[in-house]
């Protein structure tokens, strides 16, 4: 039964490797958000050179409005204007507007298809990365931040472009292309507007300054309240079993009561927005520039006209960033949040250029050792069992049974020793050839809120409906889900709470029956089945595990005797093992587990 044989060398794989990725011809820079948003940009590089033109054309053409405007002040303030001057001024101002109106179009469209291109390719990079991650990785995590960061972080990087970057852009252009046009009616009128640039971007970066740690705590909060509902909705059961709803509701209180102060802040910021300050200064100042050098005769008055048109024009580019720049900031907090997720390192890898091939079910556990945050869990297991054998795992609760079955499959990756199956290191197969021959059913079953039908074919792509029915007569489920109104097409709800303990069981059962596995681990799968039909079932298991290696986790005596052998467990060592009469005989341990058992 034990072994002493050396452990294979192998390679170890790279830190943040994941166990499952989707190949992509696309590298992401993830060295940080900003970085890491520009390389998702960078995936449709035309995109951003007609955002930039088009918002170039489209306000210069609004820019040059103010300047028909001014010549036609000019014009009706001259003595003997034709009307046919006045009527091409006017033509000047329609073709500028609709030069304005059709980039005005091309800029939102690009814009806009950007912007929801690199949500998708943002929201399937973290849900690729989030199936890659191991075991340990998702028990740390709360399942609602998650939820948060893979839905309104994700779409906070969509605002941040449409119409966050799209109208920061376009702002910039605003500013600039006014700018330029007053150069080319009159230099000397350069002054004032040039003075409120710099205004402008001192107080902008100021506002940025304050705005950013608001920004990236409101990305936060909103995860953490996220997270409580979720748990407060999933185990509502619990709650209302513990008329624990009080609790509850003040907890989430307090949490949507400080995602509530994070806007407050954020409020206050805003209503000590100086860059509308700064305009007002701006516009009274050019005013009053603008009047001197009229009065001076070097300018008309149809150019004074002209130029506080196109001073006007720097309220939008003012007011905006007010708007924009937060949803920059948003956007920036949700993607460092989104990339903390992406980046975190995994203990398990892919391995995709590792073995792969048919399983005969020669398990070897080699001085085996595992645990959890420092804490030992398994320690220096050694066992073979041979294909086609039945292995029951007995112990007191918290033993470690169901997290040596979980080696087997890399579920968990061992700290020391070796796991081999068929002579091969379990961390040198490919993750699918490894996994596709292993099917595991638990205790505490998950289904998907998808038919019957679905959940039992869902680790067989292509399943017809005869395998799929005779997989449930087998696992003895066709009965209660032929009693249905909609028979195998009945949809179940989340986690498939609308079915009973052991007709969830007998569904998972069915589904393993299906994936015909080369090793199969059956962890108190019965529990919540009753003695006649655990009868039936067993017989069916007994039938499909004469071809296959089965790990056996139970506490039903009947079980326990139709293994081959028994292994017993005692604070993650192995302390016996034999048959059931080799044990009763020997081993006080295992005596008492009988006695309690019986």
């Amino acid at each position: 039964m034990y072994l002493s044989s050396t452990v294979s060398e192998r390679t170890i794989p790279a830190a943040g490797a994941s166990e499952f990725s989707l190949e992509s011809a696309y590298s992401y820079n993830r060295a940080g958000p900003v970085r890491w948003i520009a390389s998702h940009v960078l995936r449709y590089p035309v995109l951003p050179i007609i955002l930039v033109v088009t918002a170039v054309v489209n306000n210069y053409a609004y820019s040059y409005i103010q300047v028909f405007i001014g010549r036609a002040f000019d014009l009706i303030t001259t003595p003997g204007f034709t009307n046919a001057a006045l009527l091409a001024t006017a033509l000047g101002v329609v073709v500028s507007a609709t030069t304005q109106g059709v980039t005005g179009i091309a800029r939102n469209f690009s814009v806009e298809f950007m912007a929801q291109r690199i949500e998708r390719d943002c929201r399937d990079e973290l849900y690729a990365s989030l199936l890659g991650k191991s075991q340990t990785f998702h028990g740390r995590q709360r399942i609602g931040d998650i939820m948060a960061r893979a839905t309104n972080d994700v779409r906070s990087v969509n605002m941040m472009f449409s119409p966050g970057v799209m109208l920061i852009v376009d702002a910039a252009m605003a500013v600039v292309m006014p700018i330029i046009v007053i150069a080319t009616i009159s230099p000397r009128l350069l002054a004032v507007p040039l003075a409120f640039v710099v205004l402008l971007t001192v107080t902008v970066w100021d506002y940025n300054r304050r705005l950013k740690p608001v920004s990236i705590a409101q990305r936060a909060t909103f995860g953490a309240m996220n997270a409580s509902l979720t748990e407060a909705v999933s185990g509502v059961e619990v709650v209302k079993a513990n008329a624990r709803e009080p609790y509850e509701k003040q907890r989430f209180f307090e949490t949507a009561r400080e995602f509530c102060s994070v806007f407050v802040k954020q409020g206050k910021i805003q209503a000590k927005y100086y860059p509308m300050l700064a305009f007002a200064f701006t516009w009274g100042a050019g005013l009053v520039h603008a009047l001197i050098v009229w009065q001076a005769g070097e300018i008309s008055l149809g150019t004074v006209v002209a130029f506080m048109g196109l001073l006007g024009t720097l309220r939008f580019p003012t007011f905006i960033s007010i708007f924009s720049f937060n949803l920059v900031q948003l956007g920036v907090a949700g993607a460092e949040r989104i990339l903390e997720l992406i980046t975190t390192e995994t203990e398990l890898d892919e391995n995709t250029n590792g073995y792969s091939g048919t399983i005969r079910g020669h398990v070897e556990f080699e001085n085996v050792s595992f645990g959890f945050d420092g804490k030992s869990v398994i320690r220096d297991v050694s066992f073979v069992v041979e294909p086609g054998r039945t292995v029951a795992i007995v112990g007191r609760t918290g033993t470690g049974k169901t997290t040596l079955t979980r080696l087997v499959n890399r579920i968990f990756d061992v700290e020391s020793g070796a796991v081999k199956i068929d002579g091969i290191d379990v961390r040198d197969w490919t993750i699918e050839s490894l996994r596709s021959q292993i099917s595991t059913i638990e205790q505490d079953v998950f289904l998907f809120s998808k038919t019957l039908r679905e959940n039992i074919a869902f680790g067989v792509e292509n399943a017809t409906d005869a395998m799929i029915e005779e997989a449930a007569r087998a696992a003895q489920a066709d009965d209660f889900i032929r009693s249905f109104p909609h028979g195998y097409d009945t949809v179940v709800g989340e986690r498939g709470v609308t079915l009973s303990g052991g007709q969830r069981q007998r569904i998972a059962i069915a589904r393993a029956f299906l994936t015909n596995p080369r090793i199969l681990v059956l962890d108190d799968s019965t529990s919540a089945i009753d003695s006649a039909t655990e009868d039936k079932i067993q017989r069916a298991m007994k039938s499909i595990s004469r071809d296959r290696t089965t790990f056996l986790i139970t506490h039903r005596l009947s079980q326990i005797r139709w293994a081959d052998h028994i292994i017993v467990l005692d604070r993650g060592r192995v302390i016996d093992h034999g048959s059931h009469d080799e044990l009763i005989a020997r081993s006080e341990a295992y005596t008492r587990i009988f006695a309690r058992f019986s």
